[in-house]
């Protein structure tokens, strides 16, 4: 790989499919689309908090009228400030409006000409983009959407997208080999010039196809009509290796979301009569536009979701399709819980669980603490409760059928349920595993609280459920001191994280394998045996480096840390 991996995103595009003032007159305002765009972007946060953009082009202006707009933000509170600043821009225009009313008795307010022309993101197509930055600075220039200026109008690009290649170098040549001279060489830069170099070859080949004619303006347009952007992308993506979700707009209107070979980065959409609508998460769909699960479609790996200047649209395939490896873990960990698919397989991973846990606490239910780390780890909570409570289903039916139970041993077999309480409250709304390594340990040691006083001390075991352990950070830092403080017999912290079954190059940041607690929890194993020459030896059925990708692909879904508490050993079972 030619660059480390340093960003999970988030993205959103929204086509207004009927003209502006379709929208004014039916709901009364001039920003129903930024509204939309703004809902859809607070519900993808998670994947994205650390800074955000949104752009917006107008179709069909006149020349000399600006019909391309840009806000990009790095504040604490990104998506908030670039929709504060918009909206000062839209009261602004409500106060001109007025002014204009008291002195001439025109009345603009829904005059959607008079908005297109004098409010900037008063456009048909939307674009929104949040970075989640786990690794690099945090900067404007990082951020989403970049523009590829010119001043042919169908020459303009903006994009933004939620990718990682990992090939920067050879593209950054190829560019240069083109004749251009990138300011960057980051996949970012590096990906938009290559689609703008053969979007403007596309806008040269319509240009000598259609010069004899027509003449200007209207040859423009005849262009614009005429923009092959599926060969656009056949050619500038042949040469990406990597995983992408990227959203284009041209000036002239048309747009695209083209994605990975291998389906490794997650897009959806949803079309009716009024818009189409691009998103990271199916969620975001569903609650900004209140639509049926159903209606929501997957962008099919190797395609691109093409939107032309009038507002249709097909799903093309640009490139060779590619078996699909992508990390179940991202999949899941980085998706919103709330998702119907997401949320069952949470479940699921949480009631697989079960078994270990029980042979973990010797089948002592009766002395046993079920709680979870939050806030993620509920829904694998819950499922983890389920298999529980089918496992006591089971042993009632056993007792009933093997013999005659007396009245207070019925009663109790009947009623007695896992003994469930909320041990762990999170008190700072931040996500840990985000954070700078600097400021990972200080931030967590103060992240959590306890509840005391419902632990049998030197008698109950305590089950914790967490959705991740990946640095295991918050559980060394601060779980396992809190919970240790309520002197429980034992502690057992699972792990409901999904399997990491391939490398994943092009996935999340799996770059400091050391880090891992599973994999650390390993090498302590193989001290505490004696076996450290393991550590040394080649494979003695792989090559070494086929060894190292075995490492990453056997992490298996049900982790298991048994913490006996007084001697502060942690034991791994994989």
């Amino acid at each position: 790989m030619s660059e480390s991996i340093k960003h999970e995103c988030g993205i959103a595009l929204i086509r207004l499919r009927k003209p502006f003032e379709y929208y004014l007159d039916k709901y009364k305002t001039p920003t129903y689309g930024l509204t939309k765009l703004y809902l859809m972007m607070e519900k993808q946060v998670n994947r994205g908090q650390d800074g955000a953009g949104v752009a917006n082009i107008k179709i069909n202006v006149d020349p000399g009228k600006r019909y391309i707009s840009r806000y990009r933000s790095v504040e604490d509170a990104p998506i908030q400030d670039i929709f504060g600043k918009i909206n000062k821009k839209i009261r602004k225009a409500y106060k001109q409006i007025k002014e204009i009313r008291q002195e001439t008795g025109i009345d603009h307010t829904y005059d959607a000409d008079w908005w297109r022309d004098n409010v900037a993101f008063t456009g048909e197509v939307l674009l929104g983009h949040l970075r989640y930055g786990t690794h690099g600075r945090n900067e404007i220039e990082n951020c989403h959407p970049m523009l590829r200026q010119n001043n042919w109008r169908n020459r303009n690009l903006v994009m933004a997208g939620n990718f990682n290649m990992t090939n920067v170098d050879e593209l950054f040549d190829r560019l240069v080999h083109l004749g251009q001279h990138p300011k960057e060489k980051v996949d970012t830069v590096t990906v938009m010039e290559k689609i703008g170099h053969f979007l403007d070859e596309e806008n040269n080949k319509q240009f000598l196809k259609f010069k004899d004619q027509y003449e200007n303006p209207e040859l423009s347009d005849v262009i614009a009509d005429h923009i092959d952007l599926k060969s656009v992308l056949e050619k500038s993506c042949r040469d990406f290796d990597g995983g992408y979700a990227m959203v284009g707009m041209t000036g002239y209107g048309a747009s695209f979301v083209a994605r990975d070979p291998a389906g490794i980065r997650p897009a959806y959409y949803y079309a009716d009569e009024e818009v189409i609508v691009v998103a990271s998460e199916k969620q975001a769909i569903k609650t900004s536009f209140n639509c049926n699960y159903s209606d929501i479609q997957e962008i099919n790996p190797a395609h691109a979701l093409v939107i032309d200047r009038r507002g249709d649209f097909k799903q093309v395939q640009f490139i060779q399709e590619l078996q699909k490896k992508s990390c179940s873990f991202e999949r899941i960990y980085f998706s919103r819980g709330s998702d119907p698919d997401i949320y069952s397989e949470r479940k699921k991973l949480g009631r697989l669980l079960v078994p270990q846990i029980l042979e973990e606490v010797n089948y002592d239910l009766k002395n046993t603490v079920f709680s979870y780390i939050p806030n993620t780890a509920e829904t694998a909570f819950l499922g983890m409760i389920d298999g529980l409570e089918d496992y006591l289903a089971k042993e009632r039916k056993k007792a009933i059928m093997d013999g005659v139970l007396f009245e207070n041993d019925l009663e109790e077999l009947l009623t007695f349920r896992p003994r469930v309480e909320k041990l762990v409250a999170k008190d700072v709304k931040k996500r840990t595993f985000i954070t700078s390594d600097e400021e990972r340990d200080e931030m967590v040691s103060q992240a959590y609280d306890t509840t005391y006083e419902v632990i049998n001390k030197k008698v109950d075991s305590v089950v914790l459920i967490d959705d991740s352990i990946v640095r295991g950070t918050t559980l060394e830092k601060s779980i396992l001191s809190l919970i240790d403080k309520l002197e429980p017999k034992k502690i057992v912290i699972v792990s409901s994280a999904p399997q990491i079954r391939f490398p994943d190059c092009y996935g999340i940041d799996m770059s400091k394998m050391k880090e891992f607690v599973a994999f650390r929890a390993a090498l302590g194993l193989i001290k505490d045996k004696g076996m450290e020459e393991m550590m040394n030896s080649p494979h003695p059925k792989h090559p070494r480096e086929e060894r190292k990708k075995n490492i990453s692909s056997s992490r298996n879904s049900s982790q298991i840390c048994a913490v006996r508490t007084h001697k502060q050993h942690v034991s791994q079972k994989v």
